[in-house]
């Protein structure tokens, strides 16, 4: 990893300078990645001995991805992404340290857990301090700090569902028409945060985590059907009132027009590819530009003559865009691939837990990191519509890197206790 790290950045200097102009940039950001996973790694092997020594060299693998590619686009943004990132990794620890006993103790809050979701997720909606970026309000600003607290919102999410549904799973397996209730209740809520903050991605994560959530739980495959049907009305007769999210499915659908068209942004009649499918057509060319093997790292063509940003939101809705040019589709599909492979070790250890709340939150945390990589990339290559969700552990942003890394400590707690019921031996 701190290899591949100091190869990237000293890619990125050449391509930007003349060899001879080459510093130790490089080296020093490939010294601190190593130093702090080193020391990750030791708190990994002193609180869960026996967790899957995979999961976090991918998660290493995939944040150093992330910095050089932000490093690339703008400097500044990759020092900060890297203070992120040395957050949640502290975060992490501490994560690690203060469960490593008995992570199920968190079962006993579980509704506590439940509140405090709903509560960060009606944050963006309070006046004063809600945020809208690019249409969707999923942002709070206090002074000058700025955090999207659905990233965390996901997170406590998953486990009030893992300790509710581990209680309620026989009930609901009966299938009686009362048990329906709180299926109905969570696409309510899914509903809400899809009119509050105008962005369909971000409740589909959240229902999408529900169902598979509760299919795990019951076995019953006609809850996710239904609830995917309820879904698709609701988000159909939300898509009849809500503009922007008429404005999302229309770009979606058609981005390239041949005669003008009305431009909710100026006002004005005109092409929609120069409009509201700007972002979407620009970063589509971006990647057709990539080819098979791309550009090259920092070869890249993402600002004009000007010096203006060709794609603007670059570095967070559009990474995979940028990554796609520069190292093509078979640097593309490689990442895809460590995503894949994360995403299999996670299931691997919902399998090889032996209780239902450390299975349940193992299969929620790991769906739900699934489930955002496809909804942010899948929006990027017009696979469904576009959303503002970010790349896991590769998008700019401060929220989603903490949030992600609580995420990897608490699949490690599981797969510790998993591997030492199963008789695992330390590796």
């Amino acid at each position: 990893m701190g290899l591949l790290t100091a190869i990237g950045f000293a890619s990125v200097y050449i391509a930007r300078s003349e060899p001879s102009e080459l510093n130790a940039g490089s080296l020093t950001y490939a010294g601190i990645f190593m130093a702090l996973y080193l020391a990750a790694h030791l708190v990994v092997r002193y609180a869960v001995p026996y967790a899957d020594p995979v999961l976090l060299p991918l998660a290493a693998l995939l944040s150093a991805i992330g910095v050089t590619l932000i490093y690339r686009l703008n400097p500044d943004d990759a020092f900060r992404q890297s203070l992120w990132i040395v957050i949640g990794v502290c975060l992490f620890a501490l994560t690690l340290l203060a469960l490593r006993r008995d992570f199920r103790v968190l079962e006993q809050y579980k509704y506590l857990f439940g509140i405090t979701a709903i509560v960060l997720l009606m944050l963006p909606a309070l006046p004063g301090i809600g945020q809208t970026i690019n249409g969707a309000r999923l942002w709070v600003k206090v002074g000058s700090f700025q955090f999207q607290p659905g990233e965390l919102a996901k997170i406590f999410l998953i486990v009030f569902l893992a300790g509710y549904l581990r209680d309620k799973r026989e009930v609901l397996a009966q299938g009686r028409l009362k048990d329906f209730g709180p299926l109905l209740l969570i696409w309510g809520a899914a509903m809400l945060v899809l009119v509050q903050t105008n962005d369909l991605g971000s409740a589909l994560l959240l229902f999408g985590i529900f169902l598979a959530m509760l299919y795990v739980a019951t076995g019953r495959a006609a809850y996710a059907a239904a609830g995917l049907a309820l879904f698709v009305a609701g988000a159909a007769f939300v898509y009849r009132f809500v503009s922007h999210v008429q404005e999302r499915v229309t770009i979606w659908l058609t981005p390239w027009t041949d005669n003008p068209v009305y431009c909710a942004q100026t006002g004005e009649l005109a092409l929609r590819q120069d409009c509201g499918s700007f972002q979407l057509v620009k970063s589509l060319y971006s990647i057709g530009n990539g080819g098979f093997s791309g550009t090259g790292l920092g070869k890249g063509t993402f600002t004009t003559t000007s010096g203006d940003p060709i794609i603007p939101y670059l570095n967070t809705d559009f990474i995979y865009s940028a990554i796609a040019q520069e190292l093509g589709l078979v640097g593309a599909a490689g990442l895809l691939l460590v995503f894949m492979l994360f995403v299999a070790r996670g299931f691997r250890i919902a399998l090889l837990a032996d209780d239902g709340f450390s299975k349940l939150l193992a299969a929620g945390l790991t769906f739900g990191f699934a489930l955002q990589t496809f909804i942010i990339v899948g929006g990027v290559l017009r696979v469904i519509p576009l959303t503002g969700i970010t790349l896991p552990f590769v998008s700019y942003g401060g929220s989603s890197v903490v949030a992600n890394f609580v995420l990897l400590a608490l699949l490690l707690l599981v797969s510790n206790r998993a591997n030492v019921q199963s008789g695992g031996v330390r590796r």
